[in-house]
């Protein structure tokens, strides 16, 4: 992939490819890698320090994606834009797509929008991320390479002064070919394991994986950490190389490097 066609997928910075010809089976996806803004919007009307918060991004999710990423030999594709200008895991109907409330807090800068800003802001950030990705597995699929897509996401401890017990949660909907030895493998390590928790694709948020893997028959599952066990370099890195060992070994193993060669996954 030429640096000409990146730039052309990805104005202004809105999505980044690192490792695009990784060997490994796997392509990983941040789409709430950043809390940053284009200097045209300001803070949206926010005070700084919210953009800190977790409703600006997914905190601890892009050191984790990297690490996983580096161990695998994987291709990493990342959106570079705050999920409060558009969200790019979300469908280009969804409520939220730009949200005026996020959590409990009202985002100024996100009122009232005509169609005319919702369409720039789709152009902006929401389509070069989403026209990357296809790109990566498209290239992908011309050379026979198979595919497995996996996305990285964290998640608040209390939410709407909710607990959430779970260290970490696997997304899936009826294929289960990622999900099930994911969960299986970290069962094993003695983590409290969500399992369509917090979240699930009734929620709609499940959408890049639907849009990328879903339609093309290719094997996905989302991954959410609770941010505050990456909220640092140690945590990072434990749940970097959890994921990353639990990957390697699933891509490595006799039956899926039989599938892998013929570029699919038997349905579990």
């Amino acid at each position: 992939m030429d640096a000409a066609r990146l730039a052309r997928l990805a104005p202004s910075n809105a999505a980044k490819v690192t490792n695009p010809h990784g060997s490994s089976p796997f392509v990983v996806v941040c789409d709430h890698a950043s809390n940053s803004l284009p200097e045209e919007y300001g803070t949206l009307g926010l005070e700084p320090a919210e953009l800190s918060r977790h409703i600006a991004w997914d905190p601890g999710a892009l050191p984790v994606a990297q690490r996983i990423s580096a161990m695998l030999d994987a291709p990493l594709v990342e959106s570079c834009v705050s999920r409060l200008l558009i969200d790019c895991n979300r469908p280009l109907d969804a409520p939220d797509l730009i949200p005026e409330i996020s959590e409990n807090t009202e985002i100024p800068g996100n009122r009232n929008l005509g169609a005319a800003e919702r369409a720039r802001r789709i152009a902006l950030a929401h389509q070069p991320f989403h026209d990357l990705i296809d790109d990566v597995i498209s290239e992908r699929q011309r050379s026979g390479s198979p595919t497995w897509l996996v996305s990285v996401h964290s998640y608040t401890p209390i939410y709407k002064s909710v607990s959430r017990p779970w260290q970490v949660g696997i997304i899936h909907d009826d294929d289960t070919r990622l999900a099930t030895p994911m969960i299986e493998a970290l069962q094993r390590t003695g983590v409290v394991i969500g399992i369509n928790q917090p979240y699930s694709p009734s929620d709609r948020v499940y959408y890049t994986l639907e849009r990328h893997a879903r339609s093309r028959g290719l094997p996905c599952a989302m991954i959410e950490i609770r941010n505050d066990e990456i909220s640092g370099q140690k945590g990072h890195s434990i749940w970097g190389s959890r994921l990353g060992e639990i990957l390697a070994g699933l891509a490595g193993s006799a039956e899926y490097k039989e599938a892998g060669s013929a570029g699919i996954l038997r349905r579990s």
